[in-house]
């Protein structure tokens, strides 16, 4: 079986999946509640975010709230296609193993 155009190694990650996921439905959300969300610590979904960010698939934004600078997250609208086409290709794996 031949691997479907559009998967995306960067997003297949479960967590990055996850991520892409919210922020498809959402405008942009907080970084704690993305680590909540994915059940994941802060050093990791920090180099997730890192690693969408690099490919141009999310924007990082830093803004003061309650006397604390919080990270805000949001998808990109290349981060919104790729995820769009990874889904179908791993629908396309999917139907693939049909029975």
């Amino acid at each position: 079986m031949n691997i479907p155009d559009g998967f995306d190694a960067i997003l297949h990650p479960p967590a990055r999946l996850q991520i892409a996921a919210v922020l498809a439905q959402v405008q942009d959300v907080e970084f704690a509640r993305l680590t909540t969300i994915t059940g994941t610590s802060d050093s990791v979904m920090s180099k997730h975010l890192s690693a969408l960010a690099g490919a141009d698939y999310i924007k990082l934004r830093k803004a003061n709230s309650g006397g604390r600078q919080r990270t805000w997250v949001s998808l990109t609208r290349a981060g919104r296609k790729a995820l769009e086409r990874h889904v179908k290709a791993l629908e396309a794996l999917a139907a693939g193993l049909g029975g």
